[in-house]
């Protein structure tokens, strides 16, 4: 399967679609205009039969399809991701699910993620922020070594971006949070003490940012884990 054309690829993903997944993933937000409807975890399946390659992702990715995209952002190598791929990737997401994915498979896997963290949550476009956020919280699970002071920085961009409207941003920077304050009990503190302090904005989206993380951070749950 590792050295069939991208083509035999393609053919292989729209082989795994089932009827009526286009019409499920239309109903979440995801764009299905250039889309087969396989899911991701046919997609994972796929991405351990087929291996680490490279050139076989950027291939993908040149399609232009939604699955073969997220395909490739399983096998891409992170060591071999160049900051160049990073911002062309990242201008061509158009759907929550191929920004997830990617953000959380591969981009947090480079070593361009926390660079790409704070330029993209500074960018207007709805999916390039978006991603910033998702690698927030995508590194404060993959990254077990980092030091706690990586995600203390992140706080001040959370408080300054919990004004989004926008749907798929506003999800995203609340996500961010729960995951920090869900590393070690001294950033749950942080995070609690940061979503506490949106809680008082005029701002709706940042009071339902705050009052959905507050929810989890201070739930018994997480504070038996941590």
């Amino acid at each position: 399967m590792r050295n069939n054309p991208i083509d035999a690829i393609l053919s292989r993903i729209k082989s795994l679609a089932k009827p009526g997944n286009r019409e499920g993933m239309a109903r979440f937000g995801i764009r299905v205009d250039n889309a087969f409807g396989v899911s991701i975890y046919e997609l994972r399946k796929l991405a351990k039969e087929l291996g680490t390659d490279h050139e076989l992702a950027l291939g993908l990715w040149e399609t232009g399809n939604h699955e073969a995209r997220i395909l490739a952002g399983m096998i891409d190598h992170p060591a071999l991701v160049t900051e160049t791929q990073m911002e062309s990737w990242v201008r061509d997401f158009n759907s929550w699910d191929m920004c997830d994915q990617v953000c959380s498979n591969l981009f947090d896997r480079t070593k361009y993620a926390y660079k790409k963290t704070i330029e993209w949550t500074k960018r207007e476009e709805e999916f390039v922020k978006r991603g910033g956020f998702v690698l927030m919280a995508a590194l404060s699970v993959h990254d077990k070594n980092a030091p706690d002071s990586k995600f203390e920085k992140f706080f001040p961009i959370i408080e300054r971006n919990a004004t989004d409207e926008r749907n798929f941003v506003k999800k995203a920077v609340n996500w961010a949070l729960r995951q920090i304050g869900k590393r070690n009990a001294h950033l749950n503190k942080k995070a609690v003490d940061v979503a506490e302090r949106i809680e008082k904005s005029e701002s709706k989206t940042a009071r339902w940012i705050a009052k959905d993380a507050l929810k989890e951070l201070r739930s018994d749950k997480v504070r038996k884990k941590l």
